[in-house]
């Protein structure tokens, strides 16, 4: 029975448990005792994570000609108290999970998620043991983010071996926002746009660079944007070889498996109308959906079969 509410919290807003319980189960519950249920071994999750616990079972090796990709990013989530407040979130698959299913779409079979509502340090360190159960990986690591300044000092001082490789979608925005800014006319405007993605492509980014560098800035702002986006170019250029990039493991260079993640692991059930968290329980619900979008309920189930108090 706790398993169903766990299920049923996990997935719907606490209020809308408990219609679902009735109408499939005819099980009279109200969505605080939902609420307090999956709250419960919310925190119980929560606290293994900050013990000293043995290591969980190893995952299986990388196969030799295999890397491992890991995507991290941020996503603001309301508070009652702190207001707007950033979830960091990791996601970590493997170049043989990348399954092709067009031209256009992919599909990850298998993906580990952690996430946590706070500080980028708390959340490295318990992103790290995702990693580091895969044994030594130095540049068999690929990292592709948005080259926020925290994430690229973290796997600068963590990862120095590894692969980082800027999001193509970033790049092309930066890059699209400064041209919106400065060409006024459209068909100008589409042509450079081209001409300079093109470069990109074929790992020309010091080509583009001096062409952002050579245009004459008069009108309002574009000094300004002008020196934004080569400042974000110059930071990243090092994570933007795209043409060496699309030869490496799966050929990953945009950072859409952290942005479905958001959607799918914290938007779908916590950034809902009207909602608002207290930073514990929205911890706690994110290690629950964590732990079942991985694949780990069974650690959940562990939780529920133990002796403990009943938490409704």
């Amino acid at each position: 029975m706790q398993e169903l509410f766990l299920h049923s919290g996990v997935s719907e807003v606490y209020g809308k448990c408990q219609e679902v319980l009735l109408t499939f189960l005819r099980i009279e519950v109200s969505g605080m005792q939902v609420y307090r249920v999956t709250d419960t071994y919310g925190k119980m999750l929560e606290e293994q994570k900050s013990e000293d616990l043995p290591k969980e079972e190893q995952p299986l090796p990388l196969k030799e000609d295999e890397v491992l990709y890991a995507q991290v990013d941020g996503t603001m989530l309301l508070t009652r108290t702190d207001g707007w407040k950033e979830v960091k979130q990791g996601r970590v698959f493997r170049q043989s999970d990348c399954l092709q299913a067009s031209k256009e779409r992919g599909w990850i079979k298998q993906s580990h998620y952690e996430a946590y509502l706070g500080e980028s340090k708390v959340f490295t360190k318990r992103f790290e043991p995702q990693l580091e159960a895969y044994g030594p990986l130095k540049n068999k690591l690929v990292f592709i983010s948005d080259g926020a300044l925290w994430i690229r000092n973290w796997i600068a001082d963590a990862y120095p071996q590894s692969l980082h490789i800027l999001d193509w979608y970033h790049a092309v925005e930066y890059l699209g926002k400064f041209a919106q800014t400065y060409f006024t006319d459209k068909r100008q405007r589409e042509e450079w746009m081209e001409h300079q993605k093109t470069l990109l492509w074929d790992s020309g980014v010091d080509i583009v660079l001096e062409n952002i560098s050579l245009l004459p800035c008069s009108a309002a702002g574009t000094e300004e944007a002008k020196r934004e986006l080569i400042r974000y170019y110059k930071a990243n250029k090092d994570h933007m070889n795209y043409k060496h990039f699309l030869t490496i493991g799966a050929g990953l260079i945009g950072s859409g498996a952290i942005e479905a993640a958001h959607r799918s692991l914290i938007h779908k059930r916590m950034k809902l109308s009207g909602q608002r968290w207290t930073i514990q329980g929205a911890q706690h619900l994110l290690d629950l959906r964590c732990a079942k979008m991985s694949g780990h309920w069974e650690k959940v189930i562990q939780l529920i079969t133990k002796p403990v108090t009943k938490a409704a």
